[in-house]
């Protein structure tokens, strides 16, 4: 049930995951502040993450990756890293992944998540394939932003087929390197949640 969840998934929990949940919820608070008065974004979407390791539970985000958050008109303030739960997975409508290897991650640990769980960069791939125009109608309430986003994760699952991710699906780990890393991240991380937004809120234009 709303809102709609989408579970974003690194190493450490505090680069790669880090900006696309912050990126995600950025672009989806743009499209909803061109649609003049709506129902809190939080009630439409809730993007948030986790790492397959807890060695940074507890801490912020990678500073280099929270420079790019902000330069991207997001906020980073207040996140905190934490360890990859079942519960989180179980909560999730679309989970998405750093690698082919944290998607494979996930689903050894939820075989009933495999439908659902993606890497970013080959749900941005097959997002461009769907026909969106068959999913179910846009709108800027929770219920139809639900409606519309679990549909929409069918379709792109019904688009990947059997088909595995390649490898430029994968985003690079820029964990200790330097700020064209983490630019070029951030840029692919947008390549794919900025359509994802568009799609679940095509009616949330001015």
């Amino acid at each position: 049930m709303p809102p709609f969840t989408v579970l974003h998934v690194c190493m450490g929990n505090i680069c790669r995951s880090p900006m696309a949940e912050r990126l995600l919820d950025r672009a989806v608070r743009e499209r909803l502040a061109k649609a003049g008065p709506t129902p809190p974004a939080e009630e439409m979407l809730h993007s948030h993450s986790a790492g397959t390791g807890g060695w940074h539970a507890g801490e912020e985000m990678n500073p280099p990756a929270a420079r790019q958050v902000r330069a991207r008109g997001a906020d980073p303030n207040g996140f905190l890293a934490r360890k990859l739960r079942s519960d989180l997975i179980d909560a999730a409508d679309l989970v998405l992944t750093a690698t082919a290897d944290q998607q494979e991650y996930v689903v050894a640990l939820r075989p009933d998540a495999a439908a659902r769980t993606f890497v970013l960069g080959e749900f941005g791939r097959l997002l461009g394939t769907v026909d969106l125009s068959a999913l179910p109608p846009g709108g800027v309430t929770p219920d139809a932003v639900y409606n519309r986003g679990v549909a929409l994760v069918e379709a792109v699952n019904a688009a990947r087929g059997s088909s595995p991710p390649v490898a430029s699906d994968d985003l690079d780990d820029p964990w200790g390197r330097g700020d064209q890393a983490f630019t070029r991240v951030a840029d692919e991380i947008e390549d794919t949640v900025d359509p994802l937004a568009r799609a679940l809120m095509p009616e949330a234009v001015s």
